[in-house]
């Protein structure tokens, strides 16, 4: 099972894939049974999402392993 480390790191992963796939072809806003999509706001929310990620794996402390000398 993964840490939550590495779900997040995961989950970064995944967001920046969707972000990489999405700015290939961007759409334009538009509205379908009087809902607005907002390429733009659903882009702002991936980069939202790449930023928490950041911050959580920044947060983690890291490990520092070291051999002492004989």
């Amino acid at each position: 099972m993964p840490t939550d480390t590495e779900q997040i790191a995961l989950i970064r992963s995944q967001t920046l894939a969707l972000i990489a796939e999405i700015t290939v072809q961007p759409k334009p806003t538009y509205m379908i049974d009087g809902q607005t999509v907002t390429w733009n706001g659903y882009l702002k929310q991936l980069r939202d999402t790449v930023a928490w990620c950041d911050q959580m794996l920044a947060a983690v402390p890291a490990e520092v392993r070291t051999v002492a000398g004989t």
